[in-house]
């Protein structure tokens, strides 16, 4: 009776001592699993780490472009205010010579008959003139150029000879009109060229 007890208690100690043993070989495998999770986590989150770096560099870098990029947009802002001073001065300095050359204009066609008619010009050569004087393409024409000489009379025998008709006084409308008209085009001419330099 001893003896089957003896047994039974050495076969349960043998089947709880497989037991332990199959128990601990599985714990080690995860372990071992575990050891091997534990290193791709540590490589992951090293990866981790550099690419966070990498963003904060980026943001960075980022930032002084954005801050670079408002400080030229400032400028050209400021440049584009000053040109647009420039060329609202310029059009208000033109406006007023185009009003002037206006009122020279005005005040010479008012003026130029009465000259005309003074120096003994017919009204052909009165138009011939004005037409020549107010072309934009050519140069004004002198008064004298455009006085006709009266034809010759003959005198009656017993009538007296009159004095001689004075000298034909030289007309400087057309002068006038010449030089306003040239500097209005140097000044177009200069807006011009100065907007042209700023747009390249």
């Amino acid at each position: 009776m001893s003896l089957i007890v003896s047994i039974l208690a050495d076969l349960l100690v043998a089947i709880l001592l497989a037991a332990c043993i199959a128990t601990s070989v599985s714990l080690g495998r995860r372990i071992t699993r575990l050891k091997g999770d534990e290193a791709a986590m540590r490589q992951t989150i090293g990866d981790l780490m550099g690419a966070t770096e990498s963003a904060e560099r980026a943001i960075a870098g980022l930032r002084s472009t954005l801050a670079e990029c408002d400080r030229t947009l400032a400028e050209r802002l400021r440049l584009a205010e000053r040109t647009n001073a420039d060329l609202a001065a310029q059009l208000k300095a033109g406006d007023e010579v185009l009003s002037r050359i206006g009122r020279i204009v005005s005040q010479a066609r008012a003026t130029a008959p009465a000259d005309m008619a003074s120096v003994g010009m017919t009204p052909a050569a009165q138009a011939a003139y004005v037409q020549a004087a107010f072309a934009p393409a050519q140069a004004p024409v002198p008064a004298q150029a455009s006085v006709q000489a009266p034809a010759p009379v003959a005198p009656a025998p017993a009538a007296p000879v009159p004095p001689p008709a004075p000298e034909p006084r030289p007309v400087s409308t057309g002068e006038r009109l010449g030089a306003a008209a040239a500097a209005a085009r140097a000044l177009s001419e200069r807006a011009l060229s100065r907007l042209q330099a700023q747009a390249a």
